[in-house]
């Protein structure tokens, strides 16, 4: 059984809900997850908040962190996922923000990094990841594909 199925059942079987924020995947995550079927019993919204005013004006991430951290940083992924909770009312909640290029990346900040924020009930991960810089389609394919693998590690360990 693919990821994305997987998920989905085992959203399911513990009464969950799943909500998406998603930046530099622009809904291909989302996707994933609604090209299966019975999906609509436990998805309630997917988000592509792709520029920092959405960011700010639709998931309320504070305009000082974006400032201060830009939107490709631990503090927006954790505002956007923890701002993402209270909007969805969803036990489960994954943000996404980074850099799929191929332009926009710094020394700082490559091409290919992103940070993958879950939620699950109380419990919050935000793991940041360089993803070789292979193309900007690659870039969001291993996105959606890691955070998946992550989503299910984490809703497994749920009790």
């Amino acid at each position: 059984m693919n990821s994305n199925k997987k998920i989905i059942s085992l959203i399911k079987r513990k009464k969950m809900k799943l909500s998406i924020a998603e930046s530099c995947t622009g809904g291909m995550l989302s996707s994933a997850i609604t090209s299966v079927s019975g999906s609509s019993k436990i998805f309630t919204m997917g988000l592509v908040t792709y520029s920092n005013q959405a960011k700010t004006a639709i998931l309320k991430v504070p305009q000082k962190i974006i400032k201060k951290y830009g939107a490709v940083s631990v503090q927006c992924c954790l505002a956007m996922v923890n701002n993402l909770s209270k909007i969805s009312n969803s036990k489960a909640c994954v943000s996404i923000t980074g850099i799929a290029g191929p332009k926009g990346g710094s020394k700082q900040k490559p091409v290919g990094l992103v940070y993958i924020g879950i939620r699950v009930g109380k419990k919050v991960v935000v793991n940041k990841y360089n993803f070789k810089n292979k193309g900007r389609i690659f870039i969001q394919k291993q996105t959606v594909k890691k955070t998946l693998d992550l989503l299910v590690q984490l809703i497994k360990r749920d009790s």
